[in-house]
C-alpha cells in the first residue's frame, strides 16, 4: 500500500510538472533554444581550438561541458525562484560578490594572463569573482532603483546616491586587479540601470561628466598597465608592430578573413590548428567561428545572440513590476555590450579587452554567471501572466 501511494505521488508530481498549469509551459522557448544553440556551437569551437594542445584528444571540451552542466543546474535553480523573492536577497548577493573581489587582492588571489582576477581552487579549477560581481551589482541596483520616491515614479535621490557608491566600490575593486574590460561592463550595468529606472536627466549628465573625467584621469596620470596601453596602441595603429603589440589583431583578422563565405570546416582551420591566435578558446573564440564556419556561421552566432537580446527586451518590457523590469533590462545591456566588445575586437573595430563571448567562449565562472542571468530572465517570464 505504501509503495502504491509512493507511485501515485510520483505520477501526480509528474502531471503537475508537465500539466497545462505547469511553469514549464511559460518558459520562453525561443530564448531557451537560442541559448542552447549558442552553447552547442561554443562547445564545438572550444573542442576545435583546444584539441591540438590541451591534454587528451578532446582538449578542454570535457571540462567545458562540465561547466555547462553546472551552469544548467544553476539556471534551473534560479528559474525556480520567484524573481520578486530575489529582491530580498540582493544585498547578500552583492555582499558576497564584494567579499570575493576583496579576497582576490589578498594572497589568495592568482594572476592569469596579466590580470590578478582569480582564486585557485585546486584540481585545475579557478573562480573569477568579478563575473559574479556583475550579478551582484545588477540585483542590488534593481532593488535600490525599483523603489520610487513619494512624489512620482522616479527613484529617490538618496537611492541613486547609494547605487552609485555601491557601483563605485565594485568597479574600484575590479580596477585594482586590474581588469578594465569587466570594469567597463560594470559601468554599463550601472548606467543602464539608472536610465531604465527613469532618473532625472541631471543624474545622467553628471554621470557622463564623471565618466569623461575618469577617462581623462586614467590617461593623464598613466593609470593603465603597460599591456593595456599596448592594446590601445595596436587598436589605433594595428600595423605599428604586427609581431608584437599588433600581433593579436593581425592574426585575428587573418583567421576570420580566411574562412570566406562557408568556412574551412570544423577542425580544418590552419590558424586555429597552428595556434596563431592567442587565447582562441576564450576571448578570441569568434575567430574560430570565422575561419571554420565562415561568414554564414559567424552571422548565425550573431543572429542567435540577437535573439537572446530581443527576448530579454521583451521580458523586460512586459514585466509588471519595476524590480523585474530593471533586472531584465540591465542583463540585456550587459550581454549586448559584452557581445559588441568581444566581436568588435576580433574584427578590429574595438580595442582588445579580456571579455569572453557570452555562451560561446570557454569558461567556468563566466558560464555560471551568464546562465544564472538567463535563469533570472526566465523566472521573470514564467511569473508574468500577461506575457504573449
Amino acid at each position: 500500500m505504501i509503495q502504491g501511494a509512493a507511485v501515485r505521488g510520483r505520477r501526480s508530481f509528474a502531471r503537475r510538472a508537465v500539466g497545462a498549469q505547469s511553469p514549464l509551459w511559460r518558459l520562453d522557448g525561443v530564448l531557451l533554444v537560442a541559448v542552447a544553440a549558442l552553447c552547442v556551437i561554443g562547445t564545438l569551437l572550444v573542442w576545435s581550438s583546444t584539441r591540438t594542445w590541451a591534454p587528451g584528444a578532446t582538449g578542454l571540451v570535457k571540462k567545458h561541458v562540465l561547466n555547462l552542466l553546472i551552469g544548467t543546474g544553476l539556471f534551473v535553480v534560479t528559474t525556480s525562484i520567484d524573481h520578486r523573492a530575489m529582491r530580498a536577497y540582493a544585498p547578500l548577493v552583492y555582499l558576497l560578490s564584494v567579499i570575493g573581489l576583496i579576497l582576490v587582492i589578498t594572497p589568495l588571489g592568482a594572476t592569469i594572463n596579466g590580470s590578478h582576477s582569480w582564486i585557485l581552487l585546486g584540481g585545475g579549477f579557478a573562480v573569477q569573482p568579478s563575473e559574479f560581481a556583475k550579478l551582484g551589482l545588477t540585483l542590488m541596483l534593481a532593488m535600490l532603483l525599483a523603489q520610487p520616491a513619494d512624489t512620482g515614479e522616479r527613484p529617490r535621490n538618496l537611492d541613486v546616491v547609494i547605487a552609485l557608491v555601491l557601483a563605485t566600490v565594485t568597479m574600484g575593486l575590479v580596477m585594482a586587479q586590474p581588469d578594465l574590460g569587466t570594469a567597463l561592463v560594470l559601468a554599463v550595468i550601472t548606467a543602464s540601470g539608472l536610465v531604465i529606472s527613469g532618473v532625472r536627466k541631471r543624474w545622467i549628465a553628471l554621470l557622463g561628466l564623471v565618466a569623461g573625467a575618469g577617462v581623462f584621469a586614467v590617461f593623464a596620470f598613466e593609470m593603465l598597465e603597460p599591456y593595456q596601453v599596448a592594446r590601445f596602441t595596436a587598436f589605433v595603429d594595428p600595423g605599428v608592430d604586427p609581431r608584437g603589440v599588433g600581433y593579436n589583431s593581425t592574426q585575428s583578422l587573418i583567421a576570420i578573413g580566411s574562412g570566406q563565405l562557408f568556412g574551412k570546416g570544423l577542425f580544418e582551420g590552419g590558424q586555429t590548428t597552428g595556434r596563431f591566435v592567442p587565447e582562441q578558446h576564450t576571448d578570441f573564440i569568434f575567430t574560430v567561428a570565422g575561419e571554420e564556419f565562415g561568414f554564414l556561421g559567424s552571422v548565425t552566432i550573431v543572429l542567435l545572440l540577437g535573439v537572446v537580446l530581443l527576448r530579454g527586451l521583451k521580458i523586460a518590457r512586459r514585466c509588471d513590476d519595476r524590480f523585474g523590469t530593471l533586472a531584465a533590462g540591465t542583463i540585456v545591456c550587459w550581454f549586448a555590450f559584452q557581445t559588441f566588445i568581444n566581436i568588435g575586437m576580433t574584427i578590429g573595430i574595438m580595442p582588445i579587452t579580456g571579455l569572453p563571448l557570452p555562451f560561446v567562449s570557454y569558461g567556468g565562472t563566466a558560464t555560471f554567471a551568464n546562465l544564472i542571468a538567463v535563469g533570472l530572465l526566465q523566472s521573470i517570464r514564467i511569473r508574468e501572466q500577461s506575457f504573449t
